[in-house]
């Protein structure tokens, strides 16, 4: 089986397997938008007009930001009430108040001022019951009972066998010919024959998405080319399962397997990629999330 890396674009015959990795170097800006309206404050220029001292200009701003205050102290202690009865043991799972961006991001400060109290276990409590983390575990939950197992012979009705059981690793080479083979993926003797582009090198399964040593840039995209029925689909139902299962790649947040089959009957349908992971994996519309750039 051979693997390629390409940076912008892929063609395949197989599954496709997009996945969200964490970035905790990204500045996460709360968005109060969404909030009620503070206390009224007159517009007020923060330049100082001419003719006003500067005296006069310190005085308003002094009086705009004590107001200020008073609105984010009230925001605050509300919202420290509604967290205090996340943390109750009868309150439902998922924190359904949290769902505005605002809300989200208080609720992710406390919970970095919560670790620097050192009280981790509240921590780890209040961040499990946000609707991001909710939606993490419930995918889980979905992948595993989608690939933990597969039908011997014909699709949906052969035997079903764990696919933990049965699954054989295959080998996997890095590097290869940059093409793309136009004939239901059979390799041809004299494609075969052809030097590839760069060595090739083995590489196991759960680290296709890890770059090489000595690359700096993520691997974006994965070409697998191989002959027919060698194992690509199952190469991706294991990968997906053992993130599932939690026994690799667990610095992705969220794995999405689409097969081209699916898609197919969808081709004359217009979707954003979000409301693609929306139509198949409900559990991100149901969480809110309509965007995974902070992820």
């Amino acid at each position: 089986m051979m693997m390629e890396e390409e940076e912008d674009r892929a063609e395949s015959a197989g599954s496709s397997c997009p996945s969200v990795r964490s970035d905790g170097s990204k500045d996460h800006n709360p968005d109060f938008s969404g909030e009620p309206g503070p206390t009224r404050v007159d517009q007020q220029s923060s330049e100082v007009p001419s003719g006003q001292s500067a005296q006069q200009h310190q005085t308003q701003l002094d009086s705009i930001f004590m107001l200020l205050e008073d609105n984010i102290i009230t925001f605050v202690k509300n919202e420290l009430k509604k967290i205090q009865k996340v943390l109750s043991a009868d309150y439902p799972e998922c924190l359904e108040s949290q769902r505005s961006s605002s809300r989200e991001a208080f609720v992710k400060i406390t919970v970095d001022f919560l670790r620097r109290l050192k009280q981790e276990e509240l921590a780890d409590r209040l961040q499990s019951k946000l609707p991001a983390a909710v939606c993490h575990r419930n995918l889980k939950s979905t992948l595993k009972k989608k690939f933990q197992c597969v039908f011997e012979g014909i699709a949906k009705a052969g035997n079903p066998t764990l696919l933990n059981q049965i699954y054989t690793e295959l080998y996997i080479t890095e590097g290869g010919t940059a093409e793309v083979n136009d004939e239901h993926e059979v390799r041809q003797i004299e494609t075969a024959s052809r030097k590839p582009d760069r060595p090739e090198t083995t590489i196991r399964q759960e680290d296709i998405f890890k770059a090489s040593p000595g690359r700096d840039e993520p691997i974006r995209t994965v070409l697998t080319k191989g002959v027919a029925g060698i194992g690509k689909t199952v190469l991706t139902q294991k990968y997906s399962l053992d993130w599932a299962e939690d026994k690799a790649n667990q610095d992705i947040q969220f794995i999405f397997p689409f097969t081209f089959r699916e898609l197919n009957v969808l081709k004359e349908e217009k979707f954003s990629l979000v409301g693609l992971v929306h139509h198949f994996f409900t559990e991100t519309k149901e969480a809110g999330i309509c965007s995974f750039e902070d992820f």
